[in-house]
């Protein structure tokens, strides 16, 4: 057999048993309103959705050129050890096939792709920008999406062919400068205000966008189409097998902003909920996609009174579930000198409850204590109380991580608010106790979205790696058993305080995961019947590999490890593809 594929064909039948939608990270763009018009994207992105203006000729451009090139110096950070993979790989020519497997992919494993988005910046790595203006630069959540895949099938006999590919997802200003084929766009989110506003404006007047859009933090699929994202801009729509970009999906036009990196499909209908944030009026809208992906049939601006970075939204079976939290995106504080992006731990923090077509004034909102939440791990209805579970911290790991804060204030932990929707009241609860380990990166069987789940799976926080990289490191898994702090919660009330059973699965020391998904069996009949399937990276060894993990069996070794044959860097989130695959 070959050592390499150039390809597969595929029966892109989309098993709707397990159709995963994983959940990882934020990015933004700006566009200069009057003057700077900015869209969130990509945490800490910008870009601007507004044409080069048609008197600029192709002159003008050159002397802008040149006076970027003359006036600006592109400097790479530098990597700490601590650091090394996060730095960027090189796209694959062909396909690898993957020949060391330590123990077996289960017989039962289904058919498809397993895909986790990242960033992977172009021209050696994220730059900072100096200049008569300052300096500004980007942050981590930054750099090109690149998208890293393994394909599982099973030939007649049972035996697995695993394939590996990547591929840089290919937006308009990736090509952009892939073609200039040097550092272009002006790092616009972190540093000095004068020298963001300098790049914002430069990168307009250049490009006609404020900042580069990054597809680099998760992958969806809606009605058998699969498309990857980040907050900056609208999705782009990829080949899952080649991985090519295919592209931009603005909904038969009726896209005209980015979507927030989790949208989520309604339980019973298949349509799917999203959310786009700005940081100019209005700060918020959300739209239901129809279930084909033809249609925007629902659209509302939220009215809210900031731009809350929201990475994510909640749905149930009748409502949608929206978070506004005190980490905010504001030009009017940069414009005084401020930071463009700040978490105030002392600002107000509400959750929003909108039933499925409803607009700003049918939101019910609830008052909860102020904190930073990127991710939801499931929301659902309890009787006359909308539950949203969810990864709290009290302090926001976006734009940085903060070396001041204690663990427990830093990274998140597993949380819970019950919202009464009769009489206003809001119960909050941290769900582990003092004694469980800081977590985020949530994934649950996706058959359970927006229905009363009985557990879920997160990536586990190392902070002494994470404090040494200043960016997250997890070191292990967690999986939640809910239903111990949660049955007849009707009736007793005292089980409120219970901290829920929790399950580790803890890797060597530095050795670090990333874009932990859930598989369902292929005949899985219970929520729990599956595993989970990450990414994981020695730095001892610098070997990247694949592990599959029983989730029957979740503290015990890995049923399979799959070595890479070369390094995989850390990325955001990730998913499994029920696809079926012809070779």
């Amino acid at each position: 057999m070959e050592a390499s594929y150039t390809a597969f064909t595929v029966k892109c039948s989309v098993q709707k048993k397990s159709s995963s939608v994983s959940r990882n990270f934020y990015h933004f763009n700006i566009p200069l309103s009057s003057s700077f018009k900015p869209i969130l994207g990509s945490l800490p992105q910008i870009p601007l959705q507004i044409d080069v203006p048609k008197t600029l000729t192709s002159f003008t451009a050159k002397i802008l050129d040149a006076f970027v090139d003359s006036v600006f110096e592109f400097i790479d950070h530098p990597l700490l050890p601590s650091q090394s993979n996060f730095a960027p790989v090189e796209q694959l020519e062909e396909a690898m096939l993957m020949t060391d497997i330590e123990g077996d992919v289960p017989h039962d494993f289904p058919e498809g792709v397993y895909v986790r988005n990242g960033p992977n910046p172009l021209f050696g790595g994220l730059k900072t920008a100096k200049s008569i203006f300052g300096r500004s630069s980007h942050v981590w959540v930054e750099g090109e999406g690149m998208l890293h895949a393994l394909y599982f099938k099973k030939a007649s006999d049972g035996n697995w062919t695993v394939i590996y590919k990547n591929r840089y997802v290919e937006t308009e200003t990736y090509k952009l400068e892939k073609q200039r084929n040097k550092p272009s766009f002006l790092p616009a989110i972190g540093g000095d205000s004068l020298a963001i506003l300098s790049a914002y404006l430069l990168n307009w007047l250049r490009f006609g966008k404020v900042n580069k859009y990054i597809s680099n933090t998760n992958v969806f699929e809606h009605s058998g189409k699969f498309y990857s994202i980040a907050e900056n801009h609208i999705p782009q729509e990829i080949d899952i097998i080649t991985l090519k970009t295919l592209r931009n999906w603005d909904i038969n036009g009726a896209g005209d902003r980015p979507f927030i990196s989790h949208p989520k499909k309604a339980p019973g209908t298949g349509e799917l909920i999203i959310m786009g944030v700005s940081p100019t009026k209005p700060f918020a809208t959300l739209g239901i996609i129809s279930d084909d992906g033809k249609k925007l049939i629902h659209k509302v601006d939220i009215k809210l009174n900031r731009c809350s970075l929201c990475h994510e939204i909640g749905i149930t079976q009748r409502f949608n579930v929206i978070m506004d939290f005190p980490l905010t995106l504001d030009l009017n504080r940069l414009m005084r000198g401020g930071p463009l992006i700040e978490y105030n731990k002392k600002g107000y923090a509400r959750i929003g409850v909108m039933p499925r077509y409803g607009d700003a004034n049918s939101i019910q909102w609830f008052e909860v204590k102020p904190n930073c939440t990127f991710h939801i791990i499931n929301s659902f209805e309890d009787a006359h109380e909308v539950v949203v579970w969810g990864c709290r911290a009290l302090g926001s790991v976006v734009p940085r991580v903060d070396p001041s804060l204690n663990p427990f204030e830093a990274f998140s932990r597993c949380y819970e608010w019950r919202l009464n929707l009769q009489s206003g009241e809001v119960n909050e609860r941290d769900l582990g106790g003092t004694k469980v380990l800081n977590m985020d990166f949530p994934t649950i069987n996706a058959n359970f979205i927006g229905i009363k789940n009985r557990y879920g799976y997160t990536q586990v926080v190392d902070p002494e790696a994470t404090y040494s990289a200043g960016v997250p490191k997890y070191g292990g898994l967690a999986k939640l058993y809910f239903e111990k702090a949660c049955m007849d919660l009707s009736t007793n009330n005292k089980q409120h305080e219970e901290p829920i059973k929790v399950e580790y699965h803890m890797f060597e020391k530095n050795v670090f995961c990333t874009g932990a998904s859930f598989v369902l069996k292929s005949d899985g009949v219970e929520e729990d019947d599956g595993w989970i399937i990450t990414f994981i990276h020695n730095e001892d060894t610098d070997i990247s590999q694949a592990h599959i993990i029983d989730t029957r069996k979740f503290s015990g070794d890995a049923v399979a490890k799959i070595t890479i044959p070369l390094r995989v860097p850390y990325g955001f989130h990730g998913a499994f593809m029920p696809v079926s695959l012809e070779a």
